[in-house]
């Protein structure tokens, strides 16, 4: 296949294009015209939005990801286009892949391509598998430990600020985890993080709060992935609204399905990563590096068991 002065060899591209059912129509070439984006969106947000891509170097499948500028101040469009520009430096085995990124400043749009993994996010690969060990919960635990780990021993840290089961990725034949989706994350500047954003089920309460939060922020949302990875079930499901959660969260209730779960170690780690207040009113919780040292991850004789 030919584009303009370059040639792609299109076998694997063939293979891509016949599977997508409809979905297949390349709408979108990057500069350079690398990376082809097709039509098929993979999942979207406030202001982002994710399509199935093909690299014409590599011969794989990527994820074209659009950040919508239009609207936003300059001062957090700079932001945002410096961020892009930190996460394509990041480079970790439980951190999602960045291949580029690119400003189009007539459409008012940031593009990054990230990799893809081969069974998407672990919310829906959980739903799909039912059945999970605690030997398996565990490995996981730790690959999204280490992701964070990663993450927050930069200088200054890194705050994802929306870890959740839906924004971490799996390779379901090998069951490595990547960390995704950090277009949320902000570099902590002097020892402080302030603007508000997150998924209200995994946002912790010094996130709702006038001031400032560390990276530890991401440690609240690690304990509320391992509920849900434990039962199944979204944090504060009993909930209605934002509203109902954010008065559960701010008050110090814990989701009925952390009370319900009948481990009481996986109950009592939860309650370490979801931490507490001291009398001087700062959240306390343990590091990613504390965690991993922690005995619960260690193997023991009922993980072979289901969760």
């Amino acid at each position: 296949m030919k584009i303009g002065s370059t040639v792609y060899d299109d076998s694997h591209l063939h293979d891509i294009l016949s599977s997508q059912n409809g979905n297949n129509q390349i709408v979108e070439r990057s500069p350079g015209e690398r990376y082809l984006r097709f039509s098929e969106k993979l999942g979207s947000g406030a202001s982002k939005d994710v399509y199935r891509a093909y690299d014409t170097e590599e011969g794989i499948e990527v994820a074209w990801n659009v950040v919508h500028l239009a609207g936003v101040v300059k001062n957090e469009r700079n932001r945002i286009v410096s961020e892009v520009r930190l996460l394509e430096r990041l480079h970790h085995q439980n951190i999602i892949s960045f291949h580029g990124s690119w400003i189009n400043r007539e459409q008012q749009q940031v593009n990054f391509v990230t990799e893809i993994l081969s069974s998407g996010t672990l919310k829906s690969f959980i739903n799909k598998v039912q059945v999970i060990r605690w030997k398996i919960a565990k490995r996981w635990a730790v690959q999204i430990l280490k992701g964070l780990e990663y993450l927050h021993s930069q200088d200054p840290p890194v705050i994802h600020r929306d870890l959740k089961c839906e924004n971490i990725f799996i390779n379901g034949t090998s069951g490595d985890l990547r960390i995704g989706d950090l277009g949320l994350s902000t570099v902590q500047q002097n020892g402080k993080a302030l603007s508000v954003l997150g998924t209200p089920e995994f946002m912790a309460p010094d996130m709702y709060e006038e001031e400032s939060y560390d990276e530890k922020v991401d440690i609240y949302a690690f304990g509320m992935c391992l509920l849900e990875i434990f039962t199944k079930e979204i944090p504060y499901k009993e909930c209605n609204n934002p509203a109902q959660i954010y008065r559960k969260v701010t008050r110090g209730a814990p989701p009925d399905s952390l009370v319900r779960l009948k481990s009481t170690h996986a109950r009592e780690f939860i309650e370490l990563c979801l931490g507490y207040r001291n009398d001087d009113g700062k959240y306390i919780r343990p590091s990613t590096t504390e965690l991993l040292d922690h005995p619960f991850l260690v193997k023991r004789a009922v993980d072979d068991e289901e969760v």
